[in-house]
């Protein structure tokens, strides 16, 4: 299989950290970003938006990482992070659509602002958005994690993947952030998660 996108990317990391934990070997392709390439023909050919990730597993051609991460889950995770139960796929998949609808705005104002831009750039409308939007979706995931230890359920699944992709910015910028245990303790048990830390913990740009 071959994953188009620099390894960077919030989305990126995704199916890279699933494809990680389920022992799934990946081809990463650099694009996006600083190595460019949305553009051409043969990218577009791939995926008409021009954006990243794009997964090609033989013949199939995916884009959108939710999308992608189901798939991986699905078609190579051997009961592996997505429960053969449909109550339990459809929270793991309520949780991702959750995390996209929640956390992208958010992320995209927080990353623009604190990380990309400079002190004359920054919007600080925009920052306070950001950081108000994350704090509203964190605590609506600590109230989930206080009653189990995943989002997932009662064993890590894809659930938790979107969520902590997003998550390691909010605990890795120089920020005041409000005491919430629950997600405290569940971004923790990431960290210790190999995958995690080799897909996930980068340098953030």
């Amino acid at each position: 299989m071959k994953l188009w996108g620099r390894k960077n990317s919030v989305n990126v990391k995704k199916p890279a950290w699933c494809a990680a934990e389920l022992g799934v070997e990946l081809e990463r392709v650099d694009l996006g970003g600083p190595f460019g390439g949305l553009g051409t023909p043969e990218f577009l050919a791939k995926n008409p938006n021009g954006l990243i990730p794009c997964l090609e597993d033989g013949e199939l051609v995916l884009w959108e990482s939710h999308s992608i991460v189901r798939y991986l889950a699905d078609a190579h995770g051997a009961g592996r992070l997505a429960s053969d139960s449909a109550a339990a796929r459809a929270r793991c998949g309520m949780w991702m659509d959750w995390a996209l609808g929640k956390m992208a705005e958010p992320y995209r104002d927080l990353i623009m602002n604190l990380v990309r831009g400079t002190p004359e750039t920054r919007d600080e409308a925009a920052i306070e958005r950001g950081l108000a939007g994350f704090e509203q979706a964190l605590r609506i995931a600590d109230g989930t994690l206080a009653r189990q230890p995943w989002l997932s359920g009662e064993t890590f699944g894809v659930g938790d993947i979107p969520l902590g992709a997003y998550a390691y910015l909010w605990f890795t910028l120089d920020i005041e952030r409000p005491e919430l245990p629950n997600v405290g303790a569940w971004y923790e048990k990431l960290t210790q998660r190999s995958a995690y830390r080799e897909h996930v913990m980068l340098p953030i740009s």
